[in-house]
């Protein structure tokens, strides 16, 4: 059983001891720890707050915990139901309220769930604001709860999904008349969750008349394993290659990733996810962009074919989104198939990223394999190293940076050593209990190779501190 607290949210298994899995303990100090701050930080008393959660089977139980919670703390419940991570982000200031929990787990399993907060902006609150959060929460004696006169209202909401597609029919770089003329034959994995309510829906608003649904049933009952990478894609891979698709969408549980399949049956690549859809932005658009660490170096060579500067960030949507707002992005996001676009909102959103590739897709004439040819070829590694308790992660991270101390490094967030024609980026995951280690190279098997031999240097570190 895990409880992480990060940059991340309260993340964590149903079930098992309090403090030490998401139980509902745990949801009930959290939750008002949130809104105490939240309440200090606006300086007022009465607050409303939008909530939404994915499908997941523990979403209901964790809904009821979140509601009533919040109810006593005097906050108003604007309840969206079944929806997306970015559908909620756009709700808080649809609403004007004053915050907003998104209950989900993103990409892990089944048994996992979890509260990402958002401030009034609809953005993740950053790391300062999450570890007050927390004291508040651990101190959930000192919270005062609302009295009887003073409790808040409960409402529902399933509008959300509908005005978020709407937002997203009205931006210039969304060319429907393209698409309806491209005639495009669709298949979707929505992991059967809340993108087989919202994807099918914003195709068909694209003009989109052919869409073959795969696992589209919100009940939470994920097929496989929800994170959209290619070894767990064999169902999509085959149906678009049967059914003479165009191109195949697959999203995650919360809808905030995006992957994408070719009409030959290839995976597109999560990290290609936001390059193409920063070549389409950028040809109309100029400026800058950004990803964080462990992306590819294709958006910077895009960046810098139409004149703008790239710049990284540490690992995290909120890192990614300070960044870009500090740089005035007009695109970002984050290699895993998270495209940032600040025209609409500045959240991870599968949604946008559909209707801004598909315009893409539409105006190039091209096949979708033929478009994904058309970038610079990188090959990235991605490998993990389970953590035991007990392990001195700073320690190993100290002594790979010692080890590569004549090559260029970058600690912001873990440890990124920059070769001349590949890098490699290990750091602490934030939502799981392991050591992530991405490498890429313009050569797959140079890539792997750094990855192994990364990874036997993190062990022989282990081995020398046991």
């Amino acid at each position: 059983m895990a409880l992480i607290k990060s940059i991340s949210g309260i993340r964590g298994t149903i079930g098992g001891l309090a403090n030490q899995s998401l139980t509902p303990i745990d949801v009930v100090k959290f939750t008002s720890g949130f809104a105490a701050f939240i309440k200090q930080k606006q300086n007022k008393d009465k607050l409303t707050f939008v909530i939404g959660r994915d499908a997941r089977i523990s979403g209901e139980m964790v809904n009821h915990l979140v509601v009533g919670t919040l109810l006593g703390m005097g906050v108003d419940v604007i309840d969206a139901g079944l929806s997306t991570t970015p559908t909620i982000e756009m709700a808080v200031t649809m609403s004007h309220a004053d915050g907003g929990i998104i209950l989900t787990a993103s990409h892990n399993p089944k048994q996992w769930n979890a509260l990402k907060l958002l401030n009034e902006k609809g953005e993740f609150i950053n790391a300062e604001e999450g570890q007050e959060v927390l004291r508040l929460g651990e101190n959930i004696g000192d919270i005062k709860f609302s009295e009887v006169d003073k409790l808040g209202q409960y409402s529902k909401n399933s509008t959300f999904i509908k005005k978020h597609i709407r937002a997203i029919l009205k931006l210039p770089l969304v060319d429907v008349e393209a698409i309806k003329n491209a005639n495009f034959k669709v298949v979707v994995d929505a992991v059967n969750s809340t993108g087989g309510i919202a994807i099918p829906e914003l195709l068909e608003a694209l003009g989109v008349t052919q869409i073959i649904k795969l696992h589209c049933t919100p009940n939470g009952l994920f097929p496989h394993n929800p994170e959209p990478l290619p070894e767990h894609l064999r169902d999509i891979m085959e149906a678009v290659v049967a059914e003479k698709a165009h191109v195949g969408f697959v999203v995650d549980p919360d809808v905030d990733r995006l992957a994408i399949v070719c009409e030959d049956g290839t995976c597109f690549g999560e990290e290609y996810t936001l390059v193409s859809v920063a070549d389409y932005v950028l040809q109309h658009t100029k400026g800058n962009t950004v990803s964080n660490l462990s992306s590819t170096r294709a958006l910077r060579d895009i960046t810098e074919k139409y004149g703008g500067q790239y710049f990284a960030s540490a690992v995290g949507e909120v890192n990614v989104v300070e960044m870009m707002k500090a740089h005035n992005a007009v695109i970002g996001g984050e290699g895993n198939g998270g495209v940032i676009y600040p025209e609409l909102h500045y959240g991870r959103d599968a949604l946008v990223g559909i209707a801004l590739f598909l315009s893409h897709l539409a105006k190039s004439k091209k096949s979708c394999s033929q478009l994904r040819f058309s970038y610079p070829n990188y090959f990235i590694s991605k490998n993990k190293i389970e953590l035991d308790p007990n392990m001195n992660v700073d320690a190993i991270l100290e002594a790979i940076k010692e080890k590569y101390k004549n090559e260029k490094i970058n600690a912001i967030d873990g440890i990124k050593i920059d070769f001349t024609d590949e890098w490699v980026h290990l750091r602490k995951s934030n939502t799981e209990p392991i050591i992530r280690i991405y490498s890429e190279s313009q050569s797959e098997t140079t890539a792997e190779y750094l990855a192994m031999k990364i990874m036997k240097d993190i062990s022989d570190v282990m081995s020398s501190e046991a």
